[in-house]
């Protein structure tokens, strides 16, 4: 009778357990989709800036850690239960669990039974079989190309023929254009400086020296300038540009000193334009106007940036060939005015903000639609509320202090005003410039890992870098994919014919190859 008391206490204190493990598993999971909730609400009604700096960041890892943390109660609910109580349950459904279709798939076939697991007999028939599928990575696979050349000795004139040398994508370099595509891939958009990626080499078994990575990184900038420069000339036929900077620390004597890193973005595609978005990024060793003046120099057309004063002379009338047209951006003026509403409670600035808002939500609509359509849908609703927002911004500017914060915030805009209004009669013009500040959010990111440039000379070899891979992900293209085929192709592709190794290019290509294969298989 004792242990029989002893064995029913056991079993209620261990569904206790488990039903205090499930309590708080439902609990994390009801704080998972408060947060992912709050995370769907921002992003329907908060503005980009302040999405990515104040909220979605914290949003995700909290998101992450609730996750991680139910899955961590679900397993001690599972062991903690006995035998006799455990039966297999299912996790909520958190997204679809599709497994990709373009990995290669190994079948294992399990030992079948010999015999009856209830009976015992051997009289065994097949019903049909059950598969589970799990998703698996191997560690990388390193290998050595042996290319044979075998030569010929001619019987007639004793002379000594063989097939010739294949290219090297780098001269006198035995790395493989796989090899470099992920070095490079691995420092510029995956952020890791080559000698974290010579100590993960070296767990591999394969040790390469980081002065060894470092002249393979040049030599691979180098090898690349046509694409470079064809990626330059595609962006400079735009008619529209975006344009930012960004600071990077550039290493000097003893300390460091600031340098500035451009980007020049074309993205025709908020207004249906034909042309495939591109970046071309550069390098200057300070921000001064000479720099942006100088890549310019041959363009005209409409450029999106911020006010800064080094632009001013890209505006001029008497500029040749052609003065370029400014398009300011409103979600850069809009920030201060965020600012004071979140931190001051200010109601003109929360006003200011409103109105704002809407001209942001009837651009969502439009996006994607030609420029003719987009400018008729502004003239029709955005110039009336623009109308509006003009006047409650000169009617407040009078009443307030011109030294007060908000009424400068405020004068930005109105001494701009032609610049801001631009849009409402050219539909090809965006709302904002959060184009460019996003093609730097990999600057940004990858400073925090390699903290500072080497020279000036590094500085314009990773503006090089960053304008191959940027490119190919607006494109939607993996960028080692890509500078893995452009690197062993490049040496012997004809010069003149340049254009279709563009990631444009290469997309559609592939493509072309993957519907045939598909064609002839079926």
């Amino acid at each position: 009778m004792i242990l029989a008391q002893r064995e029913k206490l056991a079993e209620r204190e261990a569904a206790l357990s488990e039903a205090q493990s499930e309590a708080k598993v439902r609990a994390l999971e009801i704080e998972r989709l408060k947060l992912q909730l709050a995370k769907a609400r921002r992003e329907h009604f908060g503005q980009s800036s302040e999405r990515g700096k104040l909220l979605v960041e914290q949003l995700e890892l909290a998101i992450a850690d609730l996750e991680e943390t139910q899955a961590e109660e679900e397993t001690r609910a599972e062991f903690a239960a006995p035998e006799t109580a455990k039966a297999p349950r299912r996790r909520p459904q958190r997204g679809p669990r599709k497994l990709p279709e373009n990995v290669p798939v190994e079948r294992v076939v399990e030992p079948a039974p010999c015999v009856c697991g209830k009976c015992g007999g051997d009289r065994l028939r097949k019903l049909g079989e059950v598969v589970s599928k799990t998703l698996e990575c191997e560690p990388r696979r390193w290998k050595i190309i042996e290319r044979v050349r075998e030569k010929f000795a001619c019987r007639d004139c004793d002379g000594v023929t063989e097939p010739p040398a294949p290219s090297h994508p780098i001269p006198r370099g035995f790395a493989g254009p796989s090899l470099l595509a992920m070095i490079l891939v691995g420092k510029f958009c995956d952020h890791l400086p080559l000698n974290r990626q010579s100590a993960a080499f070296a767990r591999e078994g394969v040790e390469i020296e980081v002065s060894t990575l470092a002249d393979w990184v040049g030599g691979c900038a180098a090898a690349l300038e046509p694409i470079l420069a064809e990626i330059r000339r595609h962006v400079l036929a735009a008619e529209r540009l975006h344009v930012d900077d960004t600071t990077v620390k550039v290493l000097a004597k003893m300390k460091t000193r600031t340098g500035r890193l451009w980007v020049y973005l074309r993205d025709d595609r908020p207004f249906s334009g034909q042309g495939p978005p591109a970046a071309l990024y550069d390098y200057s060793p300070s921000r001064h106007g000479e720099y942006p003046r100088k890549v310019l120099a041959a363009w005209s057309g409409v450029m999106q940036a911020d006010a800064f004063s080094g632009y001013t002379a890209l505006y001029e009338e008497g500029r040749k060939p052609a003065p370029v047209v400014e398009a300011a951006c409103w979600a850069h003026g809009r920030r201060d005015f965020f600012d004071f509403a979140k931190l001051a409670k200010a109601p003109i600035a929360a006003e200011l903000v409103r109105r704002i808002d809407e001209l942001f939500a009837i651009e969502r609509a439009i996006k994607g639609k030609s420029a003719e359509e987009r400018r008729a849908v502004r003239q029709e609703r955005s110039k009336p509320l623009v109308a509006a927002l003009e006047g409650y911004m000169r009617e407040q500017f009078e009443r307030l202090s011109p030294k007060n914060d908000l009424a400068k915030a405020i004068h930005y805009i109105l001494t701009r005003w032609a610049s801001f209004t631009r849009f409402l009669d050219d539909g090809r013009i965006c709302l904002s410039n959060n184009a460019a500040e996003r093609a730097l959010r990999c600057v940004a990111v990858g400073r925090r890992n390699w903290t500072f440039a080497g020279s000036d000379a590094g500085g314009q070899r990773a503006a090089a870098v960053y304008s191959l891979i940027e490119t190919a992900k607006l494109n939607d293209v993996d960028p080692r994919a890509w500078l893995a085929d452009v690197l062993a192709r490049l040496p012997d592709h004809p010069a003149h014919r340049v254009g279709e190794l563009m990631p444009w290019a290469w997309k559609a290509r592939h493509h072309a190859t993957a519907s045939a294969t598909t064609a002839v298989a079926a």
